[in-house]
């Protein structure tokens, strides 16, 4: 009896159809598992660049020391990457010629932090779209191996003269087991992508207001006070943007 309901008596019994249900479930978790654990570690070198990266570049003594600081203290690059899209629109105002030299410095400063914060912005979703994939399908995937396998079971019973319980509860309970393999792939992808997705727009929060520190810098010489909140304001494009107007 225990022989089967087994695993391995539900996948000798099962056919092409439910044999790839099972593998397509089998490698979505682990597609869903190894960027949960890459996204988590890196998530952590991201928070540690949080806590540095900007500290470290505002107590430098000049601009290339500041550089230097920061791409140290940010493995990760992303404040690192926005203090230099800051520095090189500074030095291509300078030598600005052209349609260039017709925008005032603010402006240049704007676009090119605000391409900035997009691409860190795409870096950071990197990954999200599989995850919440994963679970919002392989509920239903699951389902459709149950759903299937329920009806093989009763295809094979069809030309029985009587239905013994122990005949219908094996292969109908080993149908149901694609249904709790449908869930135990989507609920840790949905978990990890509402984590991510919330440390995602915490990043974004502190990169906006790095990137209003360095326009402030660029353009007047002087930090935003420090005791200024930026949680409930609109993103450092929009807010440069109606400096510059």
């Amino acid at each position: 009896m225990h022989t089967q309901l087994g695993l391995a008596h539900f996948w000798q019994q099962g056919d092409l159809v439910t044999h790839a249900t099972a593998i397509l479930l089998l490698l979505l978790s682990i597609g869903s598992w190894a960027l949960i654990v890459g996204r988590f570690f890196r998530q952590l070198r991201i928070n540690l660049a949080c806590d540095r990266a900007p500290e470290a570049f505002w107590q430098a003594r000049n601009l290339s020391d500041g550089q230097r600081d920061i791409e140290a203290a940010d493995r990760t690059g992303l404040f690192a990457d926005m203090a230099r899209a800051a520095g090189n629109a500074r030095d291509s105002y300078d030598s600005a010629s052209g349609l260039g030299a017709g925008v005032s410095l603010s402006d240049t400063l704007t676009r090119s932090l605000r391409n900035q914060m997009l691409a860190a912005q795409a870096s950071l979703e990197t990954g999200l779209t599989f995850l919440a994939s994963v679970g919002a399908t392989a509920p239903f995937i699951g389902l459709f191996g149950t759903v299937w396998g329920i009806y093989h079971a009763l295809i094979a019973l069809s030309g029985s003269t009587s239905v013994v319980l122990d005949k219908v509860a094996g292969p109908v309970g080993e149908a149901l087991i694609m249904t709790a393999a449908g869930l135990f792939v989507a609920i840790p992808a949905v978990l990890a992508y509402n984590a991510l997705t919330r440390g995602n727009r915490l990043v974004m929060a502190r990169l906006d207001g790095f990137a209003h520190d360095l326009h402030a810098y660029h353009t007047t010489g002087a930090r935003r006070p420090a005791s200024a909140d930026f949680s409930s304001s609109p993103p450092a494009a929009a807010r440069i943007a109606r400096q510059g107007a």
